[in-house]
């Protein structure tokens, strides 16, 4: 009789042990590691953090900075407005594009300077610009930063100086500004350029810049972003890289090895999770006349398409929203925690047509639509140029 109880025992244990339904297993990608203190690899499409390592520690960041300094200035400046070099901006300490006092440059330009060579005199010119003070400007980089989710971050100034001890930034946090911030053409285009040519109105020969991001010729495919060091923060980079339709973002702060280690890591999250097609355009929607209204895809490791699942719901035909054309929600889920929501519509919808144009998400279940400070990006200017004109003695006060 004891014998009998101990070997149900033995064979209870083994069965939990090693028996898992197959519905449940989840894949588990090999181990990888890195030099960096901290580091992050992101999806851009779907913001998917696929690996890191304090991702939600707030450090020293550098000239990442200009990473938000670049995007803000892009969704609220005009491309063409001419910046013109204040004494505060000139001669400005650390990198430089060597602005000289009073020049005036296209808003355009000098973000190439600000991005490829990392200028802290053209951080500055362009803080005052678009902010109306350096102050008005950081006030837009912090709110920028809350709007995308960045939860473990505080800027104090647009260039990334060694400048008091609040300026800090989570790799994660970097990971997710940097796919905000690649979903922007006009931002994209400037990270991905290798040279540079910009009207020099005190010489007769052009600027000619070179790109510090050694990545976008040592990695193929890559395509972004920025280089960061102080004395400090140590070295710091973000790179991105696009192959087969998915861009991937790599962020490594303080880390000696980094074109080594992005190289390595940008691999690895091409291989062990590729981006797959979850939901279709178009696609019925079983049991009912409404279709997908948006394609969603996500990088999913092997074995975890057999945990995603949906859920549908529709549309109450009274409300308000089943009048503007959406018929349902259909909400994806990856391992039962929600991963995104798409809406249905019918087949004939005119919102069909625009519907891919839309959400942004960072943050698992929660849909990042454009941004106020995007859609109003002059209202807020003006306000902040109108709360920052003190002069310094009152603002010191």
């Amino acid at each position: 009789m004891k014998k009998r109880v101990i070997h149900s025992i033995i064979w209870t244990l083994i069965i939990a042990l090693f028996w898992t339904p197959l519905g449940q297993a989840e894949a588990s990608p090999p181990g990888i590691d890195t030099k960096a203190v901290g580091a992050s690899l992101i999806d851009v499409e779907s913001g998917r953090i696929l690996y890191n390592v304090k991702g939600d520690i707030p450090m020293r960041i550098a000239s990442l900075t200009k990473i938000m300094t670049a995007i803000v200035a892009i969704e609220n400046g005009k491309l063409t407005d001419k910046v013109k070099v204040s004494k505060n901006a000139f001669g400005k300490e650390g990198s430089s594009i060597y602005l000289k006092l009073g020049e005036e440059m296209r808003l355009h330009d000098m973000l190439y300077g600000l991005m490829m060579r990392s200028g802290n005199d053209a951080a500055t010119a362009i803080a005052e610009h678009v902010g109306g003070s350096v102050e008005g400007f950081v006030y837009m980089m912090n709110e920028k930063a809350k709007m995308i989710g960045m939860d473990h971050s505080n800027f104090t100034n647009p260039s990334g100086l060694d400048e008091g001890e609040g300026h800090r930034a989570s790799a994660n946090d970097m990971a997710k500004l940097t796919a905000y911030a690649l979903k922007n053409p006009v931002f994209q285009e400037i990270v991905s350029t290798k040279i540079k040519k910009v009207p020099n109105p005190n010489e007769k020969w052009n600027y000619t810049w070179f790109n510090k991001n050694k990545m976008l010729s040592l990695f193929e495919g890559a395509d972004g972003v920025k280089t960061g060091y102080t004395k400090l923060a140590k070295r710091c980079l973000v790179s991105s890289a696009t192959r087969n339709g998915q861009q991937l973002v790599v962020v490594t702060l303080d880390d000696p090895n980094d074109w080594a280690d992005h190289a390595k890591l940008l691999q690895y999250g091409f291989k062990y999770y590729p981006l797959q097609l979850v939901a279709a355009k178009g696609d019925t929607v079983e049991g009912s006349p409404w279709v997908v209204g948006r394609s969603f895809s996500y990088p999913l490791a092997e074995g975890e398409a057999g945990l995603v699942s949906k859920k549908v719901s529709f549309t109450d035909a009274a409300s308000t929203d089943y009048r503007l054309g959406e018929r349902g929600i259909m909400q994806i889920y990856l391992n039962q925690k929600l991963i995104r929501s798409v809406p249905l519509y019918d087949k004939t919808s005119t919102r069909m047509q625009a519907s891919d144009q839309s959400a942004f998400s960072f943050k698992e279940g929660k849909a990042y639509t454009e941004t106020l400070l995007s859609r109003y990006g002059l209202i807020c200017r003006l306000l902040i140029q109108k709360l920052f004109t003190f002069s310094k003695s009152e603002w010191t006060d």
